[in-house]
Formats: C-alpha cells, sequence, structure tokens
C-alpha cells in the first residue's frame, strides 16, 4: 500500500459536513483538509454502478485538478430482498424537483419490499467506499459495511438517510434513534475509516 506522505488533502465533496468529519479524522495526523467546494471545482458525473466506480471518479477527478491526493467516497444501503437496490442510487431514490426527500424513499423502500413479500428478517447493509487518489493515477482503496436489517414503521429523529429504517447487527434501536457519536464508532463509514488510516501507519 502507498503511504500518504503529503500533508495537504482534498476532500472531493461539496458537503461541509463531511469535510468537517473527515477534517477531525485527519488533524491528529497532521494533515490539512479542503474541499472540492471550497476550490470551486465542479462535481463529475458519476457514471459508475459501484460504489468503488463512482469513488475513483470523484477521487481522481479532484487529485487531476488540483495536484493534490484527493479523498472521496461513495455510500449508500443495499438491501438483499430488492437485489442490492438501492445501492448506488440510494440518493436518487429521494430525489425530488424540490430537493431530497429521505421519507418519501423510505417509504418506496418499504412499498418495494411488501411487494415482494420479503420475508423478516430484512437484512442489508450500509455501505461506504472510501478512494484515496494521487495526481499521478494512483489510488487505494477502503471498502467499510455495516450490516442489519429494515424495519418499518421509521424510528427515531437521529440521523439521516435511511437512519429511521435500518436497525443494525447487534443493536434493538435504528440508526435514526442512537446518539450521533455512538453511530459514527460503529458505522460503515467508520469501517472505511479505520482502514483508510493505515495509510499514516507504518
Amino acid at each position: 500500500m502507498r503511504k500518504l506522505i503529503e500533508k495537504k488533502l482534498v476532500v472531493a465533496t461539496h458537503n461541509a459536513g463531511k469535510l468537517e468529519e473527515i477534517s477531525a479524522l485527519l488533524a491528529p495526523y497532521g494533515i490539512e483538509a479542503t474541499s472540492a467546494g471550497e476550490l470551486g471545482l465542479a462535481e463529475p458525473e458519476e457514471t459508475e454502478d459501484s460504489f468503488v466506480g463512482n469513488a475513483r471518479i470523484k477521487a481522481h477527478f479532484a487529485a487531476k485538478e488540483t495536484g493534490l491526493p484527493a479523498l472521496a467516497d461513495d455510500s449508500g444501503i443495499e438491501i438483499d430482498a430488492l437485489d442490492g437496490a438501492p445501492g448506488v442510487y440510494t440518493a436518487d431514490w429521494a430525489e425530488t424537483p424540490n430537493g431530497r426527500d429521505f421519507v418519501m424513499a423510505m417509504t418506496k423502500t418499504h412499498e418495494k419490499l411488501e411487494a415482494v413479500n420479503a420475508p423478516y428478517p430484512r437484512t442489508g447493509r450500509f455501505c461506504c467506499t472510501l478512494v484515496l487518489a494521487w495526481p499521478d493515477g494512483h489510488d487505494e482503496i477502503f471498502p467499510g459495511v455495516m450490516p442489519g436489517q429494515l424495519v418499518w414503521p421509521m424510528r427515531g429523529e437521529q440521523g439521516h438517510g435511511y437512519d429511521p429504517i435500518f436497525q443494525p447487527n447487534g443493536y434493538d434501536i435504528t440508526f435514526g434513534e442512537m446518539d450521533r457519536w455512538e453511530k459514527n464508532k460503529i458505522s460503515h463509514r467508520a469501517d472505511a475509516f479505520a482502514k483508510f488510516v493505515t495509510v499514516f501507519n507504518g
């Protein structure tokens, strides 16, 4: 694995919250993070049908545009009874002309599970793939998962996205009912980040 020796990194996102989360993770290693949004970069079209494919598009685009190493992630939820859907299209299921509506998306998901008479437990997983790319075209990939099951009705006001209908394995509450800091310790993103920080060690 190539180690990250540079002290500045571009996070390929236009989401201020995601930059804040990743900056906090990088701070102990003396890495300064800036975002694609802050640098005024365009958002490349995500044309792949896998998390790793879309994360690579974003990471390589930012690395080539800035000449700096770039970190990107792509994430979503896979539901076994729906053949892995929505997967990379997780956010698309929430799109409306007025922005994203995840209550609508969760309702749609439940209706699809009912339509196929999916047996219980309705298993699935949150997935997060991190890609660290360098301007020379090299990259390293760090996949993370959090397995669990889909529940209904929605439970909890915490989190975002599909959190209120996802109950992680080993817990009797949903991500939507879980304290944000507790969730961040066990989430699919935490799993991917735990692998990612090995680029600083050894």
